[in-house]
């Protein structure tokens, strides 16, 4: 990966955990089984790229450009995706272990987050509106002056929302979630 410009490339099980890898353009490439744990990826640029089980936990996005980027089955935990650049951030994540991340203040309108688990996550301040949360556990995520206009949580669960102090209009949610919207409250609903 010494190269600075990486189009069309597959990088598969490449180890290389607490690493630099710094001011490199990634366009149409493909990471597959790879180990990136607590690397520094600052100042890079992925465009239409994939990650597929890999292990990104606490990587340094610090200044990157996520452009229609996608992660399935990958391991997110910590990462601070509110440092990355808000021009052009599409991500989306599939059976992905992103706890503890943080999202705050990106706009991320039609995000599709697809059966992952988001425990811990901080969402203050972004805009999810029309985004998909399926099937994804919220527990103990940060919504605060969050940005839900039109999203779907219908099939999401764990979450604690309250309608408040975030946009939630045209939201949909499961009749059997509606707990999470009235924490606050604290009634017993049965």
């Amino acid at each position: 990966m010494e190269e600075l410009t990486h189009e069309g490339k597959v990088f598969e099980k490449i180890v290389y955990p607490v690493k630099e890898i710094k001011n490199r353009e990634f366009e149409k490439c493909a990471f597959r089984l790879c180990d990136f744990s607590g690397s520094n990826f600052s100042q890079n640029r992925f465009t239409d790229c994939t990650f597929i089980g890999c292990n990104l936990a606490m990587l340094k996005l610090n200044h990157t450009s996520l452009n229609n980027v996608i992660f399935k089955e990958c391991k997110l935990t910590g990462i601070n995706f509110s440092e990355c650049e808000d021009t052009l951030f599409t991500v989306y994540f599939e059976n992905c272990l992103l706890d503890y991340a943080s999202f705050a203040r990106i706009k991320m309108a039609k995000t599709r987050f697809i059966k992952c688990t988001l425990k811990g996550v901080d969402f203050s301040g972004t805009n999810l509106s029309n985004a998909i949360l399926d099937d994804t556990n919220l527990e103990r995520a940060i919504f605060h002056n969050t940005n839900l206009t039109g999203a779907d949580l219908s099939t999401a669960f764990n979450f604690d929302i309250d309608p408040e102090i975030n946009a939630i209009k045209k939201a949909k949610f499961s009749q059997y979630s509606l707990q999470g919207l009235l924490t606050k409250y604290n009634l017993q609903i049965v």
